[in-house]
């Protein structure tokens, strides 16, 4: 096992003896996150400060990991970084007035908002679960995802569906001209400095939007802390805190958790602490507590099978491990590490 004090961005050695912070701070944390199987990195930052990281097995927190549907909540802020720069008049904006409409689409496609595929309350037909491999393997995905039925009304009931956030990576490459790829380097990984590698594509050559992107923990962190410091990175606004307050609103529920969900976040209640969090199967997590300054990540096995239950072991980690540990841990205190490669 390696031993490192974590100071963003750098990763920077140091001596055994700095490195019991973490363990008076979430005692019993490491050996009880080690015991999920399928869980490869804990990483957890106060007021902006790494607290505790740590990678089990799998890929080290510096090191990409296939962060599945997570890849929503990233996208999500590319849709707002859109809006912000003109790109995308609103979230009001119909989808048709930026993507060619499929012959066989229904006349109504033409009420599907962009606020409607950020929720996943477009009213079409999903295209995940057992769906999901007849579209994927469709040979326009664009054509397909639209040219599903109605099942709902535009903005009703929250359907799961990743053709929508596969939507908005085409709408964005059609109204910018670029890919999905550059816009995600150039906007959000640059400004953060964080490698964004390329991720799969559609028969069309547009990145697949809401699955498969390839991240960090340490990564995803940074990406949290964003959210959390209302759109600010190093001083400069890269994310307007509207667009973080309209992304943590309510506007469908998940059949599956019961959990709100936004515009790419999931709204829940940890321990008495509102949390709003991103996820991706398997147990890629994303999780940000305010009241608590806090942003903790979490990397998984990707590969299936994965247990529906899993989810509930990782919220239980912070519930009884870490958030009680909170009246404890001043912002102020100092930060140091536990990194197992």
């Amino acid at each position: 096992m390696t031993v490192a004090v974590l100071a963003a961005p750098l990763v920077i050695f140091a001596a055994a003896a700095h490195a019991d912070r973490s363990g008076s701070l979430f005692p019993g944390l490491a050996k009880q996150a080690a015991g999920l199987d399928r869980l490869h990195s804990l990483v957890i930052a106060v007021d902006g400060e790494p607290v505790f990281a740590q990678a089990f097995r799998g890929p080290g927190i510096d090191e990409a990991a296939n962060i599945k549907s997570l890849s929503k909540t990233v996208l999500s802020a590319l849709v707002g970084m859109g809006i912000d720069r003109g790109v995308i008049a609103s979230v009001d904006q119909p989808i048709t007035d930026i993507l060619d409409v499929p012959e066989d689409a229904s006349a109504r496609i033409s009420e599907i908002t962009i606020s409607h595929l950020l929720s996943m309350q477009a009213g079409l037909q999903r295209t995940s679960g057992r769906y999901y491999g007849e579209w994927v393997n469709s040979d326009n995905w664009v054509d397909y995802a639209l040219s599903r039925p109605f099942v709902a009304e535009p903005g009703a009931e929250m359907l799961y569906s990743t053709g929508s956030y596969h939507l908005l990576s085409a709408a964005l490459t059609e109204a910018t001209g670029r890919s999905t790829l550059a816009i995600a380097r150039d906007w959000l990984g640059e400004p953060l400095g964080i490698e964004i590698r390329p991720w799969l594509r559609d028969p069309q050559g547009i990145y697949f939007g809401g699955n498969d992107m390839r991240l960090s923990p340490m990564a995803l962190l940074k990406i949290g802390e964003l959210y959390r410091n209302d759109g600010v990175h190093a001083g400069e606004q890269l994310l307007s805190p509207e667009w973080i307050d309209t992304s943590w609103t309510q506007r469908g529920m998940s059949r599956y958790t019961d959990d709100r969900y936004g515009y790419g976040w999931f709204v829940t209640d940890l321990a008495g602490h509102r949390a709003y969090y991103g996820r991706g199967y398997g147990g890629q997590m994303l999780y940000v507590v305010p009241d608590l300054e806090m942003t903790v990540v979490m990397t998984s096995d990707p590969q299936p099978p994965a247990s529906p239950y899993f989810m509930q072991k990782q919220n239980a980690l912070l519930e009884d491990f870490v958030i009680p540990a909170f009246p404890l841990a001043p912002a102020s205190s100092p930060q140091s590490s536990q990194v197992q490669r």
